[in-house]
């Protein structure tokens, strides 16, 4: 179950056509699956009774699928590439279910 929905993501991310909306949906999903990924645990999982899911990783989700709509190829001539977006790790290292 998705943390952010297609309407929250477009208004974050300053779209206001249509016709990117499955492609956005999908970044949604992936950016949600990578940051479960990273964390160690499923979301809708671990804040569900009753689904309240904290600010943070909301907004995570939403600079993640933001970036992967923006930078939707490997590299770009002049931009700087980054791995993930500023403020994703913080979220990643303050909530993660495991440590190094």
């Amino acid at each position: 179950m998705a943390i952010v929905s297609l309407t929250d993501q477009k208004a974050f991310s300053r779209v206001d056509f249509d016709h990117d909306d499955e492609l956005i949906s999908g970044q949604i999903d992936a950016a949600q699956a990578h940051l479960e990924q990273l964390l160690g645990f499923v979301i809708a999982e671990e804040f569900a009774s009753p689904l309240v899911v904290p600010d943070d990783l909301v907004g995570a989700v939403n600079l993640l699928a933001a970036h992967l709509y923006e930078n939707r190829e490997a590299s770009v001539l002049g931009a700087t590439a980054a791995e993930l977006p500023f403020g994703v790790w913080d979220v990643v290292r303050e909530r993660r279910n495991y440590s190094f």
